[in-house]
């Protein structure tokens, strides 16, 4: 098989169309979970080759300059903007205008991009005393190394964001939603091979490396989409759409900024604390982080193009039900995999991260730290819907103003905290934040939207709830029960067993309770089950009425 018959390949398969809200969110959660599985891998080779102690400490910290530059100029904020306005171009059959957008976007994107990665590499080792002032000397050295390096990323990476927006306008996420793979498949070969040759940097290399496939791996599907480059003009700043896309862009940028400003914060204070402590948190949110990533951000992303369209035709009624119901689909997966992990906090860091220089201590610190971030994960799910919901308005500054308002919780908390919890007290004081966030983005976006029910919305919620509740009550009994039978659980089979055996009971619990409450969406979950998998006739199977209305 040749390289370019491997390029076809992949590029019929990214150029595939999905039609569906549903499908669209289950592609994205496939990939999703290939990625996370990745993850997992990577995480558990830089724990068992390095533990939770000073270099973790040091890389993780050498992202965060990086990851600010990328948050201020791309990440949601290009996509929140972009994605509305490119959309309305390609109804109004303004073709030309729209490609135009895209070049003009990629190019302010890369230049600005460009300057502030050039600032950061020059003054990298000023940054670092800033972000880790806890750290000693040969600490923020290693940081600032790392930093210089991983500042290249988010030139790939803001390219890629310009190609995934155009993408998910045309509802082909299949490259999408590969792209993570790649990513975290680039950045696994930087920690296997990489440091071998370039030593301490070569985990940096791999994020580089990792960025360029994320940006490679969706180019085929951009050229099969029609995308027509037009060559950089200083024009482009007079670009009425440009302009109008800039302009949705600056408070959402500024609302991502916020959330960057809230890790360095905990940088910040992870630096004083007890060596291992930032790579503990680190290591815990990545790990709460799938769910959020596999549910909460795949609906939010397939459902944001119908809604932005009937927000643009003003259909309140139709706009509050798919809303609502996206909600419900989230939650109904994300609210028993957060009291799982809780429950099963120690098995599931165990399982994951447990091997080689990662020991019982760095155990017990992740799995504290986990369980505090696993109680306001339904309100991190719900975020990445509710911003949408805003930006499908066209309104980007509520989510800022409202981000705002939670991060100060966030930082007033952080020294208060602190002392009595330590490295604890970084997850306690970021869930704290989530849920206000969450709580005052309802209020904002429910005297926005004229056909919003409370009833309708909370009360289904209410009862996916209640039957988490119940079945994590089964599922810790569980847990006792084997704990009883086995004398040890200090083999690797012994506590995958137990994970094992505790979630398929836990699981089964949930599945009968929801069917004893009439959760719609065990219903929604059977027949895609029957249609998509078993392929059953037209009676069993899922409703596909015009991607709008936003059905399975």
């Amino acid at each position: 098989m040749t390289v370019r018959t491997i390029f076809k390949g992949i590029a019929r398969f990214s150029n595939s169309q999905t039609h569906t809200i549903g499908g669209a969110a289950l592609l994205i959660a496939f990939a999703g979970i290939a990625s996370r599985l990745l993850g997992f891998v990577r995480d558990r080779i830089l724990a068992s080759q390095f533990g939770a102690g000073d270099f973790l400490d040091a890389y993780y910290a050498a992202f965060r300059i990086p990851d600010l530059i990328y948050g201020l100029l791309v990440a949601g904020a290009l996509s929140a903007a972009f994605i509305p306005v490119f959309t309305e171009l390609l109804s109004d059959k303004k073709d030309e205008e729209a490609w135009k957008l895209t070049s003009g976007l990629f190019h302010i994107i890369l230049i600005l991009l460009g300057l502030l990665a050039l600032i950061g590499i020059l003054f990298a080792p000023w940054l670092t005393e800033f972000l880790a002032p806890g750290f000693s000397s040969e600490k923020k050295e290693l940081t600032a190394l790392l930093t210089r390096v991983m500042l290249l990323s988010p030139l790939f990476l803001g390219m890629s964001a310009v190609f995934g927006g155009v993408l998910v306008s045309f509802k082909r996420f299949a490259a999408y939603s590969l792209a993570p793979i790649f990513y975290n498949l680039g950045i696994i070969v930087g920690a296997l091979l990489f440091t071998r040759w370039f030593g301490p940097a070569g985990l940096a290399w791999g994020v580089v490396f990792g960025s360029f496939l994320h940006m490679l791996i969706q180019y085929p599907a951009l050229r099969l989409s029609g995308f027509r480059y037009q060559r950089f003009s200083l024009a482009v700043w007079k670009d009425p759409f440009v302009r109008r896309v800039g302009l949705l862009m600056i408070p959402r940028s500024l609302s991502m900024g916020v959330s960057q400003i809230s890790l360095l914060v905990m940088t910040v204070f992870a630096s004083t604390l007890a060596s291992g402590s930032l790579a503990a948190f680190t290591f815990a949110n990545n790990i709460q982080s799938v769910p959020l990533g596999l549910f909460g951000i795949a609906f939010s992303l397939a459902v944001f193009p119908s809604l932005s369209l009937l927000a643009a035709k003003k259909k309140d009624g139709e706009f509050f039900e798919m809303f609502s119901q996206t909600a419900r689909r989230i939650l109904f997966f994300v609210a028993p995999i957060s009291l799982a992990m809780i429950i099963f906090r120690a098995q599931f860091v165990r399982v994951i991260l447990g091997a080689g220089a990662f020991d019982w201590e760095d155990t017990i610190l992740t799995f504290e730290i986990l369980k505090f971030l696993s109680l306001s994960l339904f309100a991190q799910s719900l975020i990445p819907l509710f911003a949408r919901g805003f930006f499908a308005l066209q309104n980007t500054k509520v989510p800022l103003y409202i981000a705002l308002v939670s991060e100060t919780v966030h930082i007033i908390l952080l020294p208060l905290l602190l002392p009595h919890y330590a490295a604890e007290a970084l997850a306690i004081s970021f869930s704290v934040a989530s849920i206000v966030n969450v709580l005052l983005l309802y209020v904002a976006l429910r005297s926005r939207v004229s056909k919003w029910s409370d009833q309708s919305f909370l009360l289904p919620i209410a009862k996916i709830f209640f039957a988490a509740l119940l079945a994590g009550a089964i599922a810790q009994l569980s847990k006792y029960l084997f704990a009883l039978t086995t004398n040890e659980l200090d083999t690797f089979i012994e506590v995958f067993l137990q994970l094992l055996i505790g979630l398929t009971i836990g699981g089964s619990a949930f599945v009968f309770f929801c069917f004893i409450l009439k959760v719609e969406e065990l219903s929604m979950v059977k027949r895609f089950i029957l249609c998509r998998i078993l392929r059953k006739p037209e009676t069993a199977t899922l409703t596909e009425d015009h991607p709008e209305r936003g059905d399975w």
